[in-house]
């Protein structure tokens, strides 16, 4: 029963993100497996955590079904069950983590910061091993909310090591512990929250071709795609035109010569960030972005590759050739400084390279890389309408609050959105619709501390605090044993 309930409050812990911005929830489904594993024994409480660990994430990630199974052609049972093996794997971070806290402080005053230094060593663990994969992780449930405003200072997994705090005092229903860190909680509210200062606006248009994904690699249909994307950017009114990832499906010297002129013309008014392939089959392709309209010519190659969708794990080849994924296997791009344009240092990303705030810290920071604000180029018709791309947006979200910067994203179904440097969405598209979003965004300068630090020392403070508490237990444990 205690596995189920943990299942359970995993599978209700996925809610607690974005589109429905329930931070209180995540809070308490974490409190309910706090509690489910009190005084449990060290293999109970792992497998309690694997359990809450796998209803997480099967229930936050099981549009990438419709990856596999709906435009990968993978069979019904065989897209579920990779979806559960993922889940599998890695709900497997929280149960050592949760038999770890079970195991060192299975109740008593050590109980709250241990089962939080667990926590985070699990949520640090899963962001970082095997090139990390950090979608939902605890601490974005909070871009709204009293720990909001701890993330210009401590950053997302500051967040979640907080949150785990609270839902293990609360868990405890130690009064003392509760209030502890409550005071704690929303100790943000006083503190310093502007470290930047304006460094002018710019007016972007930001394009959402809303190109189905059946038909976006279709060769029959790739000039008409092309028409209307150059329709798009010819009406566009702002001083930088933003397209999504890829969206022109194929690599540069593959472009018709009368499709790039055309574009080309456009760009005379205002430069346009074109997603588009770079390289050749030798020396393998980039997902990238160019600017059209600058001189020399800007290009962006991302560097934080998606496993499966753009690099090919050892020993999985047959996999990724079952699903028919286009451009599977490419390679890292090397430029990576922002775009000037119109006084504002704009630094592009692609995709999920937003989940990773430690891999383009350096453009929060002063410097010749700084950047007044970030763009994000996705392409999430993969995933259909879900709530992936809710989940996607509030990534962007907590980067800005982090950093203090605005984001431009651009996607091809949704959500393109603008988002100023309080997290805040300023303007959206509808999703699956075609159009253009005309906004002005603040560009900023300055950093945050949490900018600072992240720069200097990256996530290692972070591990260090949460094995802070294990190791004291330890001691204070090994102390007792020896009198």
């Amino acid at each position: 029963m205690r596995y189920l309930l943990a299942l359970a409050a995993g599978a209700l812990q996925a809610a607690s993100f974005a589109p429905t911005d329930a931070w209180w929830l995540q809070i308490l489904t974490l409190a309910a497996l706090a509690a489910l594993s009190a005084g449990q024994r060290p293999l109970h409480a792992a497998l309690q955590g694997w359990s809450f660990g796998v209803g997480w994430m099967a229930a936050g990630l099981w549009w990438l079904y419709i990856s596999m199974h709906d435009f990968g052609g993978l069979p019904a049972p065989f897209a579920v069950g990779a979806v559960l093996l993922l889940s599998l794997f890695l709900g497997s971070y929280y149960a050592v983590g949760v038999g770890v806290a079970a195991w060192l402080a299975p109740e008593g005053p050590w109980r709250v910061p241990v089962f939080a230094g667990a926590w985070l060593l699990a949520e640090l663990a899963r962001a970082t091993f095997f090139t990390g994969f950090p979608w939902i992780a605890s601490g974005y449930a909070h871009t709204v909310g009293p720990l909001a405003g701890w993330a210009p200072w401590i950053g997302v997994y500051g967040i979640s090591l907080l949150a785990a705090a609270c839902a293990a005092a609360l868990a405890s229903l130690d009064l003392r512990a509760m209030a502890a860190t409550a005071v704690l909680a929303t100790l943000s509210l006083v503190l310093p929250q502007e470290f930047t200062e304006s460094s002018g606006s710019i007016d972007v248009s930001v394009v959402q071709p809303n190109v189905p994904q059946d038909q976006k690699f279709n060769a029959e249909l790739m000039d008409g795609n092309l028409e209307s994307l150059t329709r798009q950017i010819e009406s566009a009114k702002g001083q930088l035109v933003v397209t999504p990832e890829s969206v022109v499906p194929l690599p540069l010297d593959f472009l018709p010569k009368g499709a790039l002129a055309r574009m080309e013309l456009a760009a005379r008014n205002h430069p346009v960030l074109l997603g588009i392939f770079l390289g050749n089959e030798r020396s393998g392709y980039v997902n990238s972005q160019i600017a059209l309209g600058t001189m020399p010519r800007y290009e962006y190659g991302k560097r934080h590759l998606l496993p499966f969708g753009e690099f090919v794990p050892t020993g999985f080849h047959w996999f990724v050739r079952l699903l028919g994924i286009p451009m599977e296997d490419q390679v890292t791009g090397r430029t990576q400084a922002p775009l000037f344009v119109a006084g504002q240092h704009l630094r592009p990303l692609i995709c999920y390279e937003d989940l990773f705030g430690e891999d383009f810290v350096r453009s929060a920071l002063p410097g010749e890389d700084a950047a007044t604000g970030f763009i994000n180029l996705s392409n999430l018709a993969w995933f259909g309408t879900t709530m992936v791309l809710d989940q996607h947006l509030q990534f962007s979200q907590m980067r800005a609050l982090e950093f203090q910067r605005p984001f431009v994203r651009s996607t091809n179904t949704g959500a393109t959105a603008v988002v100023d440097h309080h997290g805040r969405v300023t303007a959206r598209l509808p999703a699956a619709t075609r159009g253009v979003l005309e906004a002005r965004v603040e560009g900023r300068r300055g950093s945050t501390p949490y900018a600072r630090w992240l720069g200097a020392l990256g996530l290692w403070p972070l591990w260090g605090l949460a094995l802070l508490p294990l190791v004291l237990k330890g001691l204070a444990w090994r102390r007792w044993s020896a009198s």
